[in-house]
């Protein structure tokens, strides 16, 4: 079969590269198109995934509109050329919409509730939606629930291995006590009206006055005071060191839940709430969600409780237990396109719950 992929987050490379592997090795033919992400082609070229780029990324909703009509375009084109079976993405409108105009099925995952524009212009039109059982929206008949998370996509233990050397490399002592510290730029569309925290420089001083090494991963440039605390590994290997460290602190949910699945404690600082962290605080206790006006300083008593107690707590075994709830998200990526391309209505991943019976 033909299937389709589009990526619009380096994030979205994880999640569908070992598929794409695996699709690929089993005879199929994978076509990725992407916007033109920087730090997401760097991440196709080092995994050796070929893509197309069909359009400019955008920074406001004028550029995004024009972006978005110049992409579908574009991949309309590609697939009134190439006929693909089945079309797949994370909530990227383009796909879902394809394939209402053309002899194909659209298999759209998320888990990001708060990406209300991409989700309104995407649901309606998709054949699939398929989304982590702790998704907190109600899609409606076409919602297909599992038991994991995004992340294990690609950090499942069949699929990914933490490599000390990469560690080394980076210039980590492997007995001094680490702090990965992740810092966003709240210019995605979906991150607009958020806020994280306040003053960076407290953050790092209240973690290094407990001892630690402050690692930052910054989406924009650094105070000079703090440059020298910016991470230097390249971005493909960012997991080896998050499953080396004793904590993640951070505004990026996405780091929060790949920390959580390695069994690093994370704290996650942001205005914007999801329902898979949330999932990861209350029924793993391996994310603390703070969300509130007082989030900067309740997450410094947090990550300073955590710190404190780390050798105490049995941080292996909430993962362990995480992972015996939990599917490897590659296979539900694989069954759900198997079963877009076989057209059935319904389908069923280790016995899913049905959104009703899980409320």
């Amino acid at each position: 079969m033909r299937v389709f992929v589009t990526i619009q987050h380096p994030a979205h490379v994880h999640f569908f590269r070992e598929a794409i592997a695996e699709l690929e090795a089993a005879g199929h033919e994978v076509s990725v198109f992407m916007r033109d992400v920087e730090i997401a082609a760097d991440l196709l070229e080092s995994y050796g995934i070929d893509y197309e780029v069909l359009a400019p990324t955008s920074d406001s909703l004028p550029s995004l509109a024009r972006s978005q009509a110049r992409y579908e375009l574009a991949l309309l084109r590609r697939a009134r050329r190439e006929e693909p079976d089945v079309l797949t993405a994370i909530a990227e409108p383009a796909v879902a919409h394809l394939s209402t105009l053309l002899s194909c099925r659209s298999v759209v995952f998320t888990d990001t509730e708060h990406a209300t524009l991409g989700n309104a212009l995407t649901f309606p039109f998709a054949d699939r939606v398929c989304t982590p059982e702790a998704y907190m929206d109600d899609l409606g008949d076409k919602q297909v629930t599992y038991p994991g998370f995004h992340e294990l996509a690609y950090l499942h233990p069949d699929r990914f291995e933490p490599d000390p050397s990469v560690v080394a490399e980076a210039g980590v002592d492997p007995d001094e006590r680490l702090v990965v510290l992740r810092l966003i730029a709240w210019e995605a569309l979906h991150d607009v009206g958020g806020g994280g925290f306040a003053d960076a420089r407290e953050v790092v001083d209240e973690l290094e006055r407990h001892g630690a090494r402050v690692v930052i991963t910054a989406e924009a440039d650094l105070p000079p005071d703090l440059a020298d605390r910016r991470a230097t590994v390249a971005p493909e290997d960012m997991h080896h060191l998050l499953a080396h460290a004793d904590l993640f602190v951070g505004e990026s949910a996405t780091m929060a839940a790949e920390s959580a699945v390695l069994g690093t404690p994370a704290v996650y600082a942001s205005t914007l709430e999801l329902g898979y962290l949330e999932a990861l605080e209350s029924e793993y206790g391996l994310v603390v969600n703070t969300t509130g006006e007082d989030r900067q300083a309740e997450a410094l008593h947090r990550a300073s409780s955590i710190l404190a107690s780390h050798e105490e707590t049995d941080w292996a075994g909430r993962r362990e237990r995480l992972l015996a709830d939990c599917v490897d998200t590659t296979d539900v990526i694989l069954s759900q396109v198997a079963d877009g391309l076989a057209r059935r209505p319904t389908a069923e991943i280790d016995a899913p719950r049905p959104v009703a019976e899980r409320r």
